[in-house]
């Protein structure tokens, strides 16, 4: 009965659940990674890293757990700087990431593939540059991509019209090129699968549902100041033509008259 008692207190002093080496390593790369100039990361410690999780319970802000794992991140507006650690996707039980509305720089990783838990991506209005990495077409869960006003630049990954569960797709405001893959931009009955706005502000980037590319051609004020041009250079042409028109005629003229003045008898 002793032995039973001590067992049964010894169970419940153990935590609900194991953490898990791969979220501490997320963790740590991941804060190696960023700069958190307004503190607000403050408890995102090495301590915190190797046991994060307590069931439910998260000991680090911006973090949600989910039986003892890292299964959200969010983390906007912070004012948060430096790049987005690879190492990230050792996370491997996480369903959302929100880094948005920071001043994050660097590539993409393309080594999220590895997040296969992975619905909504939110890394918009940072100044992350490099192309969209392919890769994402891996995460097939992904419901959201957001990346809207950033520095992207190259083409659209056509893979990642293959994502059927793509429910909020935005891409704006960035530097890409190239045509929209038809499988972003297909239409459904009248609709198109995501309108202009989730490609507008990508001045090199054409195809449906963005209005056609204007050709590239003289600007009308051009043409204007090139017809002014043209028009004052045809007046001084045609003013200077009736100039030596009227002093050969002139010349002509006085010719005659002097050999007319030759037949006149003096008187």
């Amino acid at each position: 009965m002793g032995l039973l008692l001590v067992l049964l207190l010894t169970c419940a002093a153990l935590p609900l659940s194991s953490s898990d080496p791969n979220d501490e390593v997320c963790l740590t790369q991941l804060s190696q990674s960023l700069t958190d100039p307004l503190k607000n990361l403050h408890n995102w410690t090495k301590s915190n890293f190797v046991n994060p999780c307590n069931g439910f319970t998260s000991y680090l802000p911006g973090a949600t757990c989910n039986n003892g794992r890292i299964y959200k991140l969010s983390l906007p507006s912070l004012s948060l700087q430096g790049t987005i650690s690879p190492f990230l996707s050792n996370c491997t039980n996480l369903q959302s990431l929100d880094l948005s509305s920071n001043s994050i720089s660097g590539p993409i990783p393309q080594e999220l593939e590895y997040l296969v838990n992975l619905a909504v991506l939110n890394l918009s209005s940072n100044r992350l540059d490099g192309e969209i990495p392919q890769q994402l077409a891996l995460c097939a869960y992904l419901n959201v991509i957001d990346l809207h006003d950033n520095l992207l630049s190259g083409q659209i990954p056509q893979e990642l019209g293959l994502l059927v569960r793509l429910s909020a797709f935005d891409v704006s405001f960035n530097k890409l090129s190239g045509p929209i893959p038809a499988s972003l931009g297909n239409r459904s009955g009248n609709f198109p699968r995501f309108n202009a706005t989730s490609f507008e502000g990508n001045k090199d980037l054409y195809g449906y549902p963005l209005p056609p590319m204007k050709p590239k051609g003289l600007s009308v004020l051009t043409i204007v100041l090139i017809g002014l041009g043209s028009g004052f250079a045809s007046l001084v042409l045609s003013f200077t033509g009736v100039c030596i028109w009227l002093k050969i005629t002139e010349q002509k003229m006085a010719a005659e008259e002097a050999k007319i003045s030759q037949f006149m008898p003096d008187y």
